[in-house]
């Protein structure tokens, strides 16, 4: 549960609009205090974390220096959300960003999980932004009947920013816990340009890294330097999540190995990926444990689907052998064999 809230309304400068500071804290009931409380929380439901950086020092991030405040001296709660609401109006270059509110709430004793795996209890302090209004109904009793009349208000189903930074690591940046569900054709407002974070080096972003390079690998590079058909692709992408999925622990040298077999892909791989690396600039570690949920992320994206003109989709889940391609007087054909029609 939070022990302080309250609000301030950040307009768009680029569009003329206005920030309104609000000059003290919210003084809510336990029931609304509650209701909130659920709202926010219930926003993070992802193991992906994040750190604040900054190109000089941490505390140039202004994010980052207002927290640390807060976090030494629950007193400067309401001076350091006001200026945390003015970097948010300054932190507006593009004229689609939307006006919203921006809540700056601090909870106390959040269960969180440390970089050893560990869950422990530590405060931390949220920053949520509303932008859009979805219409309801209000429906009023009068004389004997009744009256209907539209309104616009703040749906309590999915918020559209939000930051949860936890009182741990202050060092390295804090770690955080992050969403944008409304980018509205800027994606680097919240992220970047407000809140000036990047993604934490654990075995969340070392899973969905490597599943991203070998994704690329195998739909862009491997069918440039060998002979493959989109059938053998399809067979390399669900080798490589079934292995991550039956694995505990991701060890390079098992993975290509299992995985790509032939040696001259095995170099191809190994030298994609250190241009990868290198054009990102990242480090992808080659032994760590596997996130769950990384990869569950990760294979929305993993699509073994074979299209043919406008007439066929092939989905392949798994056993290479049973598809075969060729060609005769009639054309391009693919042969499948199967044990049970369903």
């Amino acid at each position: 549960m939070f022990s302080k809230i309250t609000v301030h309304r950040v307009g768009n400068k680029i569009n003329g609009e206005s920030l309104t500071l609000s000059q003290q804290e919210l003084q809510l009931d336990e029931e609304m205090k509650e209701l909130l409380g659920n709202y926010f929380i219930n926003t993070f439901k992802s193991e992906e974390q994040f750190q604040f950086y900054s190109d000089s020092y941490l505390v140039n991030n202004p994010v980052y220096s207002s927290v640390s405040e807060i976090f030494e001296d629950q007193a400067k709660f309401q001076w350091e959300s006001e200026n945390i609401a003015k970097h948010l109006y300054e932190a507006a270059e593009n004229p689609r960003v939307q006006a919203g509110e921006l809540f700056v709430v601090y909870f106390e004793g959040e269960v969180f999980e440390s970089a050893d795996g560990k869950s422990e209890k530590t405060d931390s302090i949220g920053l949520f932004k509303t932008e859009k209004r979805e219409g309801f109904l209000k429906i009023n009793p009068q004389d004997e009947s009744f009256e209907i009349e539209r309104d616009f208000g703040i749906s309590l189903t999915k918020i559209d920013k939000a930051a949860l930074i936890y009182n741990s690591e202050k060092e390295s940046g804090y770690v955080l816990s992050v969403i944008d569900n409304n980018k509205n054709g800027d994606i680097y407002y919240w992220f970047e340009d407000f809140l000036k974070v990047k993604q934490r080096d654990n075995e969340y972003f070392h899973t969905q890294e490597t599943l991203s390079v070998y994704k690329d690998f195998i739909t862009q590079k491997l069918p440039e330097e060998f002979e493959v058909s989109k059938a053998d692709q399809a067979d390399f992408l669900n080798k490589s999540i079934n292995f991550f999925k039956e694995k505990e622990e991701f060890k390079y040298d098992d993975f290509v190995k299992e995985v790509l077999q032939d040696d001259n892909v095995i170099e191809s791989f190994s030298n994609f990926k250190s241009d990868y690396e290198q054009d990102m600039q990242i480090s992808i570690s080659e032994d760590f444990p596997i996130n769950n949920q990384a990869v569950k992320k990760q294979q929305r994206h993993f699509k073994s689907i074979i299209k043919l003109d406008k007439n066929f989709h092939i989905y392949i889940h798994g056993d290479r052998d049973k598809l075969e391609t060729g060609q005769d007087d009639k054309g391009k054909y693919y042969r499948l064999y199967f044990e049970e029609e369903k």
